[in-house]
């Protein structure tokens, strides 16, 4: 049998899920629409003048990028506003009294960030593909590469929702490295054009942004081109993710900012 520091992660793993989802219509809905207006406005304005490899059109390509997009943001928003509501509230110290090993937190948090991800793009592209444009072409996209750059973009960014969650005291702390460092990392990733027509020197500075990295792998899924190879992606991915986790079950099981 499991011990109960690993089996009663399921019980925070449930908590945190029915936290995004009681207020659903702001914690998925809200994104969705936001999403969504950017369809409209940057898809009326591009879609006749822009073609993006060749021959995918402005719309289409969008669309991948907007749902990874709203993946990535809520699924950071998710770990990181748990904690520091948490901590603010006074109500961390009830998680603490349980036999809940740093594991165990780790797995419930990233979890249910990874639930939230998922949920707000899977709206993100079905309203997109209802009313729209459906990019999912079946004869060159390959949905195995679409789950696994998406369910790897969510943990990364819950993994780093815990990190920035567990060092932040208060909001404007979160917010500040949601909006300065999050933010700007994810719009410049290349949600809204291909960084192969940017000079040279955005390039290589585009290559260094591990978002750039799932934004190309999980819109390769979509058309079977990007403008790095799928593995190559992957593994970039793949490392980020195991760096952030590493530093993240660290500081829990040190108990960061949480017991002291």
């Amino acid at each position: 049998m499991m011990p109960a520091a690993m089996t009663g992660w399921k019980a925070l793993f449930y908590k945190e899920v029915l936290r995004f989802w009681k207020v659903g219509f702001q914690t998925v809905g809200a994104p969705v629409l936001t999403a969504v207006l950017y369809l409209l406005v940057f898809g009326h304005a591009l879609e006749d003048h822009v073609r993006v490899h060749g021959s995918i059109r402005y719309t289409a390509f969008l669309v991948p990028g907007l749902v990874m997009m709203s993946v990535l943001q809520n699924a950071f928003a998710n770990s990181a506003s748990s904690l520091v509501q948490s901590k603010i509230m006074g109500s961390l110290v009830f998680i603490l009294l349980t036999p809940l090993s740093h594991w165990g937190w780790f797995l419930a948090y990233v979890g249910s960030s990874v639930v939230r991800g998922l949920a707000v793009g899977l709206g993100v592209y079905a309203v997109t593909a209802l009313f729209f444009v459906q990019p999912f072409d079946p004869a060159v996209a390959q949905p195995l590469w679409i789950l696994a750059f998406a369910v790897l973009g969510a943990a990364l960014m819950g993994t780093l929702g815990v990190i920035a969650g567990l060092w932040a005291d208060k909001f404007d702390q979160m917010a500040a490295f949601q909006n300065f460092l999050i933010m700007p990392m994810t719009f410049l990733s290349g949600v809204f054009y291909s960084i192969g027509s940017l000079p040279p020197l955005w390039q290589t500075v585009s290559h260094l942004n591990p978002f750039f990295y799932v934004i190309d792998g999980f819109r390769y899924g979509f058309f079977g081109v990007g403008d790095v190879s799928p593995w190559t992606a992957l593994a970039v991915v793949g490392a980020a993710c195991a760096a952030s986790a590493a530093v993240a079950v660290h500081l829990l099981r040190t108990g960061y900012k949480i017991r002291h």
